[in-house]
């Protein structure tokens, strides 16, 4: 391109040369014209310099493409092995050279995903989102970040804008209808998961969650034809005596759910959650050395389970253990910093110990993971009034008073903590 621009000026230079000769110039003339070839030279040489120096020192952008390039299939092959911090320092080498590499950002938010920095993942999957809001990967990553803290109602909308995008998604589908499932949106659940029937109705997980939302959705047909084809697909299994064993309690059937526990305890011993949901159903029946024992064990089966450690502290609680309470409670919380219900009862416990300031600090926790629960409100007013900050505990009445009338019909809810969790239900489809 210099030499190009250079060319079409000499050219013009020496043609305006040859008329002003022509045309016999004066000396005035012929002076005006040395001044100009001096700056002609000037720039010819300006010109000259300046092609010398791309010459030598080019901007190289096809190596810096193929830098990026190379990094980046260097992190997905790390990612592809788990090497995590391979994968991580590549992908931030990406970043150095192009800020804008969505990929990158999205790839760095499945490396905080895998290490369970749910912030940090989101952080990086939202960039990645902003950069390439085409994708619905990213959406379904972002969805799956939420979900996997079990913050379903968050996780509702990327998933909702993925099977928007891409209906025939077996796994946002199959997300999007637990999270629905999760949150009692029973109706939004059973539209969801139905049109999966083909594909998943040998999975008991989903015959089992499609048959009550079905039921608890005025689908009498679709509910039998579920749970049938849950006792037809798990025969005489410890899981199905475990989902059998769920479906009573949540039909509040506590003696029958525990003949069905049994059963599925007996057949295997060693299958998750068996022992958890025992313990609820004992805790239900207000049988709490029996819970406090059935929880212990589903703990030493599944030792990172969060949910047994939340049990155990409530558990305690109510039995005046305050010092195991505590204990189990901060184990459920650094498994699951996400567990409102664990804040909950902490504050409960040192509110029973006089221990107001800390019990606000927890429930203030609490407050932020669960705004629209009237039992947090309430106690927040109660420590608040305790603490002599009676326009706040007044406030906090309110609020109270509030949040029960928009749940009025969903009181039960607020046995805290809550409804009867769900972790053997919780695993993504594959």
């Amino acid at each position: 391109m210099v030499y190009e621009a250079l060319l079409v000026f000499a050219v013009a230079f020496f043609a305006a040369w040859i008329f002003f000769f022509a045309s016999g110039g004066r000396d005035a003339t012929r002076g005006w014209l040395r001044t100009e070839l001096q700056v002609f030279i000037l720039v010819v040489l300006a010109l000259l310099c300046h092609a010398t120096a791309q010459t030598a020192h080019p901007a190289q952008p096809c190596t810096q493409v193929a830098d990026v390039q190379q990094l980046f299939h260097e992190g997905e092959a790390a990612l592809k092995k788990n090497n995590l911090e391979v994968a991580e320092r590549s992908f931030r080498g990406v970043l150095a050279l192009d800020p804008q590499a969505a990929g990158a950002y999205a790839n760095l938010g499945v490396i905080h995903m895998r290490r369970k920095q749910w912030p940090q993942a989101l952080e990086m999957l939202h960039k990645a989102e902003s950069l390439a809001r085409q994708i619905p990967g990213i959406r379904l990553n972002i969805g799956l970040a939420y979900y996997r803290q079990n913050n379903f109602r968050a996780a509702i909308p990327p998933f909702e804008s993925v099977v928007h995008n891409v209906p025939d998604s077996y796994q946002a589908r199959f997300l999007l209808g637990l999270c629905y499932f999760f949150t009692e949106r029973y109706a939004d659940a059973t539209s969801m998961l139905e049109p999966l029937w083909r594909q998943a109705s040998n999975q008991l997980n989903y015959l089992y969650v499609l048959g009550i939302a079905a039921g608890k959705s005025g689908r009498p047909e679709l509910e039998q034809r579920a749970l049938g084809s849950l006792v037809e697909t798990g025969q005489d299994s410890a899981e199905l005596h475990l989902l059998m064993g769920k479906a009573h309690i949540n039909r509040e059937e506590y003696d029958e759910a525990i003949k069905e526990l049994e059963l599925a305890a007996k057949a295997n011993p060693k299958l998750p959650f068996v022992h958890f949901n025992l313990g609820i159903a004992y805790y239900k029946k207000q049988e709490l050395a029996r819970a406090k024992e059935e929880f212990l064990k589903d703990a030493a089966i599944e030792p990172d389970v969060a949910y047994n450690y939340d049990q155990l502290g409530l558990v305690n609680a109510l039995l005046g253990n305050n010092q195991e309470a505590e204990s189990d409670l901060r184990k459920a919380l650094r498994l699951d910093p996400s567990l409102a219900s664990s804040r909950y009862q902490l504050a409960r416990v040192y509110q029973d110990e006089g221990k107001y300031a800390q019990a606000l600090a927890e429930i203030d926790a609490a407050l932020k993971l669960d705004p629209g629960s009237s039992s947090v409100h309430y106690l927040r007013g109660q420590l608040l009034q305790r603490l002599g900050r009676t326009q706040e505990a007044r406030a906090e009445m309110n609020a109270t008073t509030n949040v029960m009338n928009e749940q009025r019909d969903k009181r039960q809810k607020e046995l805290y903590g809550g409804p009867t969790p769900n972790p053997e239900l919780t695993q993504e489809p594959q």
